[in-house]
């Protein structure tokens, strides 16, 4: 079945930080999404490939916006959907006032499926396609999620909590049931339609050292599974893993001893790592997702995103809800650009655009199938609006080229401007009536 979606398009080839500019993206005004059986085509200019197609194929037209690949987060915890904007904490406090109790849920499938399914909505209506996401300790969480996903067939990634100390009882399993949980799990939903399993320790103060082994076994016996936690997101935190880890040469190197580290290992935040760390984790592939709100809202710190880049580490963009405060990437990237900012670093709307779509799939491993308009790549995708509100109306007005554009959706848009969802081509919101 063939689709056509016609309007002004952006997608990026290349890293802007690391090739020229020009080089790095594909900008067409007037241009033609193609897209056979939810899988892309061919893109290019619309006066090239209108007169190509066959008679009576429509063409829907999408005016005064920018079509681009959706958004990709890579670090989002479902379960806190509902504990988000919450008060006052820093990280370690906040986990014991606020995101153990409310997570205590997630036994119950049938809350899992309730918290997927608005979460899920709200990840569309902003425009994000695909996430790398935490469940809770419970295997329920993990089916709830999957089954929601499955059912509005997104490329998504959940994994089993595994948590075996300094946590509630009531969210603790062992290391073997966890091993066993995470196995069955896998064998069940991972390669399933687009859905794709992440073993997920929460981080180095909640796990033994035999649970990060397990941990490790099984990322052996499954190398196409994902790795997800948490590093050096805060001060306090890594001094509890310096004392709990007497043995380690740092946080790193905790999960390195557990043979955590690999090219679908990925690490959230990272605020505070050290040199020879980001070598490290260059070294091995690994990557981080860049929490810029969360990090703000708990007073963590600010990402180094020049020393990610010196070290060549793949980083892509994390609302980390509930920590975070919006399921938004634009509002995601309004507070990156501020972090950077604060430590006298430029970040252009080229890579702050750049890390919410084909950075987002390099750091999952996933470029070629999502996150550009390649040949042969899923065609999830939106459209932004240029005009959905007043200010943004009139502050286009005045944008002389693509990259004072890019930068007024990054500074004020949200999720608003998105007008347009897709998922292998097929549409999912409703927002916005179009013309053919």
């Amino acid at each position: 079945m063939i689709k056509v979606y016609r309007g002004e398009l952006l997608h990026f080839l290349a890293d802007p930080a690391k090739v020229a500019l020009q080089e790095s993206y594909q900008h067409i005004e007037d241009g033609l999404l193609i897209i056979k059986d939810g899988l892309v085509e061919q893109v290019g200019e619309a006066s090239e490939l209108l007169p190509l197609l066959d008679d009576g194929i429509e063409v829907i037209h999408y005016e005064n916006g920018l079509m681009m690949p959706g958004f990709i987060d890579t670090h989002v915890h479902y379960p806190q959907t509902e504990m988000i904007a919450s008060y006052g904490e820093q990280l370690l406090e906040w986990l014991q006032n606020y995101t153990f109790p409310f997570e205590r849920q997630f036994s119950d499938l049938e809350h899992g499926k309730k918290i997927a399914e608005f979460f899920l909505t709200q990840l569309l209506d902003a425009g994000t396609t695909t996430a790398l996401v935490f469940g809770t300790v419970h295997k329920e969480s993990v089916e709830a999620f999957f089954t929601i996903a499955q059912q509005k067939k997104l490329r998504m990634i959940c994994g089993k909590v595994l948590m075996d100390q300094n946590c509630p009882d009531y969210l603790s399993d062992t290391a073997q049931t966890g091993y066993e949980d995470s196995k069955a799990l896998i064998e069940k939903w991972h390669k399933t339609d687009r859905l794709q399993y992440a073993i997920t320790p929460r981080f180095a103060p909640t796990c033994s050292t035999e649970q990060l082994n397990k941990a490790g076994q099984l990322l052996a016996e499954n190398p196409s599974v994902y790795l997800h936690t948490h590093i050096s997101e805060n001060t306090n935190e890594i001094a509890w893993v310096s004392e709990l880890f007497p043995d380690s040469k740092g946080y790193l190197d905790v999960y390195d001893q557990s043979n955590l580290l690999g090219r679908r290992s990925v690490f959230a935040h990272g605020v505070h790592l050290h040199d020879h760390e980001c070598k490290r984790l260059g070294e091995t592939e690994s990557s981080i997702a860049f929490c810029p709100s969360s990090n703000l809202f708990l007073g963590s710190g600010l990402f180094n995103l020049k020393q990610a880049q010196k070290y060549d580490v793949n980083v892509g963009y994390g609302t980390d809800i509930g920590a975070g405060t919006t399921f938004s990437m634009l509002s995601t990237l309004n507070e990156g650009y501020k972090t950077q900012q604060l430590r006298a670093e430029k970040l252009s709307p080229f890579q702050s655009f750049y890390l919410a779509t084909l950075g987002g799939a390099r750091a999952l491993d996933l470029e070629g199938t999502i996150g550009n308009f390649t040949k042969g790549a899923e065609a999830d995708f939106i459209f932004l609006d240029y005009h959905a509100t007043p200010l943004m109306d009139r502050r286009m007005h005045h944008c002389k080229d693509l990259s004072e554009k890019l930068f007024t959706l990054s500074m004020l848009g949200d999720e608003r401007h998105v007008k347009a969802t897709h998922i292998m081509g097929e549409r999912v919101q409703t927002a916005i009536a179009v013309t053919t």
